[in-house]
């Protein structure tokens, strides 16, 4: 289940005009080079002042951190072997695009993922009701 490249997710923030301005008077005095690098440097800051916390409810919650990946071949295994897997990611889950729906729901017990969970659609259609 190694794991793959990272990508980032799209999000739609929506601020108020004079913050909005005032972002735009940084880019505009080149402390930043456009929104997305203030938005994106704002929200690092904010994550390593929240590390100890983020850190803690990992482990509490026994999430694996960062990404996890489940090729065909990892499910297969699983499968034949009578075990399932229960998804519980902080990051990127994904499964690979040639999974079918009954190989996912029959190794797949659960999933749990903060941040993104990457499958095909009938995939994710099949799985639905074990995703929370």
């Amino acid at each position: 289940m190694a794991g793959e490249p990272e990508r980032t997710e799209k999000i739609t923030v929506n601020l108020g005009p004079v913050d909005l301005g005032r972002i735009d008077l940084l880019v505009q005095e080149g402390f930043f080079s456009n929104r997305t690098d203030f938005i994106r440097t704002a929200v690092r800051t904010q994550l390593a002042r929240s590390e100890s916390a983020i850190e803690h409810t990992v482990a509490r919650r026994t999430l694996v951190l960062g990404t996890q990946h489940f090729s065909r071949a990892d499910l297969e295994r699983l499968r034949d072997a009578g075990e399932q897997v229960h998804i519980r990611v902080l990051g990127l889950a994904t499964v690979a695009e040639d999974v079918d729906p009954d190989l996912a729901l029959a190794t797949i017990a659960s999933v749990e993922v903060l941040g993104a969970f990457r499958a095909s659609r009938a995939v994710k259609a099949a799985l639905g009701p074990r995703i929370v």
